[in-house]
């Protein structure tokens, strides 16, 4: 695989790990985010958020390893 897709991987699934921590901190939704409606219960998910965590926390991890 590539670096490039490495790197990406690593974000999505940064993202994903991180969506049920952001939805805990109930912060403001962003464009992009989207409601999951279950029954009577609404959960909003924090995609540009995550993104953003996940993203942050990757290029700190690259700084680190040099």
């Amino acid at each position: 695989m590539s670096k490039i897709a490495i790197q990406l991987l690593i974000l999505v699934l940064g993202a994903v790990i991180l969506a049920p921590i952001i939805m805990a901190l109930e912060l403001d939704p962003m464009p992009g985010d989207f409601v999951l409606a279950m029954g009577t219960q609404h959960y909003p998910v924090p995609v540009l958020w995550s993104l953003c965590a996940s993203g942050a926390l990757a290029l700190l991890y690259s700084f680190y390893r040099r």
